[in-house]
């Protein structure tokens, strides 16, 4: 791994920290929580390997207890409880951005408007709907009463979209990063 990437792919670990710290909008069983941004900027700014790598670090350090999770939770409970199914997809959304957008790369296509929906597919609708089957799945509400609750997010998930793309964008400008170099 090259030293910029293993760099970044660090320091991308120590943003989803501090982002854990940020408080949360309490907003019914799950809170409103800037964090998720950190998926986003995972997969756009690493790339499928690095960015996955950066997110199960950090889920694994949670595992172990270590409190990096929002509100400074750490332990295996938050992998089994009401937010579950957005940390189990939280691996996959930086994933598919990360391949998205290498793939982008590869024919220079990627710009605002294609980056804003890369993301907003998969690091809003996939991870609110993981989210949303997780609640199911926990608490046994159902399905099409938790997708329901899932719009709460929307507003909050498109303006931290669109934060990620525009840091994205900006980051990859000043420091020439490209997902597939």
């Amino acid at each position: 791994m090259k030293t910029q990437k293993l760099t970044l792919t660090v320091m991308m670990i120590a943003i989803l920290i501090v982002m854990a710290y940020i408080p949360a909008i309490p907003v019914g069983i799950i809170p409103i929580v800037v964090q998720n941004m950190g998926i986003m900027l995972a997969g756009a700014l690493l790339g499928w390997r690095n960015g996955v790598l950066a997110i199960i670090v950090w889920l694994l350090m949670a595992a172990v207890g270590l409190p990096v999770l929002v509100g400074g939770v750490g332990g295996l409970a938050p992998f089994f409880g009401a937010t579950a199914g957005y940390i189990w997809a939280y691996p996959f959304a930086a994933a598919l951005i990360g391949f998205s957008v290498q793939t982008l790369d590869r024919f220079h296509k990627t710009n605002f408007m294609t980056l804003l929906a890369v993301i907003i597919l998969f690091g809003v609708i996939l991870v609110d709907v993981s989210g949303a089957v997780g609640l199911t799945v926990v608490t046994h509400m159902p399905l099409a009463k938790a997708l329901i609750m899932q719009l709460t997010f929307v507003p909050g998930d498109l303006a931290k979209t669109v934060l990620a793309t525009i840091v994205t964008l900006a980051l990859r400008r000043r420091f020439k990063l490209l997902t597939h170099a």
